[in-house]
């Protein structure tokens, strides 16, 4: 998700700053624009991140063990797939499970979402409190 906001906001970003450096002639306000801009894009991709995250952890701490363990048991049998795919079959020549490009995707957002998300997560956490 994130890199599909930062493909999105990286072109437009920058061509706003081209914009403000055309339109602008105080380099120093142009700067303050531009800063201001990219604050307001990290925010966004900020908030966005923590509601998911808020998401992932209401599920985890949710009553129901399918509720708590849907998304890892998921993640689990992707890596069965896979690991039957690349490693099962060159081995010992059984026949492979097709992956459609559907579930690579959503394989690579499951993962991508967990790792980028408690980096994230960290990385707030230390921005906001720095002494720790």
């Amino acid at each position: 998700m994130l890199n599909l906001l930062s493909a999105v906001a990286g072109p437009v970003l920058n061509g706003l700053f081209n914009i403000i450096d055309q339109s602008v002639e105080d380099k120093d306000q142009a700067a303050k624009i531009k800063s201001r801009l990219q604050e307001m894009v990290l925010t966004g991709q900020m908030k966005e991140i923590e509601q998911a995250a808020a998401i992932i952890r209401a599920e985890a701490q949710g009553e129901s063990w399918l509720q708590r363990n849907w998304r890892p048991l998921l993640m689990c049998l992707f890596g069965v797939i896979v690991g039957n795919n690349y490693l099962i079959v060159p081995l010992f020549g059984t026949p492979s499970a097709d992956i459609p490009p559907d579930m690579w995707d959503l394989l690579k957002l499951g993962i991508g979402g967990y790792v980028v998300g408690r980096s994230v997560e960290k990385g707030i956490r230390v921005w906001k409190d720095p002494g720790d």
